[in-house]
């Protein structure tokens, strides 16, 4: 590989090959694959080794800051996982990562197994998201739901099988219905907003830990629904459509705009970095935290996500750099 910027190697995510997508599929061998590649970057005197695990929907963002932070130290190297919100919890808790990316915040059971295990935590808020409707292209026919109506579709027990069950108007076309698995943050998140409680869902929706699959469930099926990130519909937007959702003011998609200012309601949602505090001894790995504080708004716009505000972002680095200070 040549010695050229990462930023300029990997691209802009607007032309060539999506950003998304190379790092998805750099990541899918975790990013310290990628550690004979950036032997050319700067030696800044840091080295060590990071782990990073958690949340799939999380995971370009982690791994593009993950690759730009060892260009510039690249002694140091950085494994960058998606193995699910609630799986990787599992590891953070039991000692087993350093930092943990999630779609949701921690649950009262992941708590007391870090308590159980000694592990303490600090949670900073670094991208915002929003969970994506997705359809095929070739439906027509329905271009906006309700928070009622998709509560009715995807709830356990719905009696909704066919377009026709929402309106008479519509085929008599049984649904194939796609989203993420219980090990998801996004799982947790969309079952708790549109259906009242987390896991109240349909028992017979395809789940998977990738959404990928859910990508290609959908586009594959003129009659499919399915639900993920919205940055993974954009960088496949040529092959699938979106579905609005009303939440009482009205049709919203998910845009930079009605995300990042919160009006694509109830599925816009923060997304979080778990610090293990214990790491935060190690100098490496506290640069890398910093770093990543420093580089989220801009990595995020560049994988499909939205950035937090100025104010959110001094806020979490202040929280940052009083934790190290009590910490170490």
């Amino acid at each position: 590989m040549g010695n050229e910027p990462i930023t300029d190697r990997v691209g802009d995510g607007r032309r060539g090959v999506p950003r998304r997508r190379v790092l998805l599929g750099a990541a899918g061998t975790a990013v310290s694959g990628l550690a004979g590649c950036i032997t050319r970057g700067e030696d800044s005197g840091l080295e060590g080794e990071i782990v990073i695990d958690g949340s799939n929907t999380l995971l370009p963002n982690s791994a593009l800051v993950a690759e730009l932070f060892m260009w510039e130290n690249n002694q140091v190297r950085i494994s960058v996982s998606g193995s699910g919100t609630g799986a990787g919890f599992q590891q953070f808790c039991r000692d087993e990562s350093d930092l943990q990316n999630a779609s949701r915040s921690i649950a009262d059971g992941e708590r007391e197994l870090c308590e159980e295990n000694g592990v303490e935590w600090l949670e900073l808020e670094v991208v915002m998201d929003g969970i994506a409707i997705m359809k095929h292209p070739d439906n027509d026919w329905c271009e906006c739901l309700t928070v009622d109506e998709l509560s009715r579709m995807w709830e356990r027990g719905s009696d909704v099988e066919t377009w026709a069950d929402l309106d008479d108007d519509w085929p008599d076309e049984e649904i194939s219905f796609y989203g993420r698995d219980a090990a998801s943050g996004t799982y947790d998140y969309f079952t708790e907003q549109i259906s009242g409680a987390v896991g109240n869902i349909r028992n017979d929706f395809s789940g998977s830990p990738d959404t990928n699959n859910i990508i290609r469930g959908v586009r594959g099926n003129e009659h499919a629904v399915g639900f993920g990130g919205a940055g993974y519909y954009y960088e496949n937007e040529d092959d699938l459509d979106l579905i609005a959702v009303d939440d009482g003011d009205g049709c919203v998609i998910p845009e930079p705009e009605t995300i990042e200012q919160e009006e694509y309601q109830p599925l816009s949602r923060p997304m979080y970095l778990y610090v293990r505090l214990e790491a935060l001894e190690r100098p490496e790995f506290r640069e890398f935290v910093r770093f990543y504080l420093r580089n989220t708004q801009e990595t995020a716009r560049q994988v499909g996500f939205y950035a937090v505000s100025d104010d959110v972002i001094e806020e979490q680095q202040d929280r940052l750099e009083e934790t190290i200070e009590e910490y170490t």
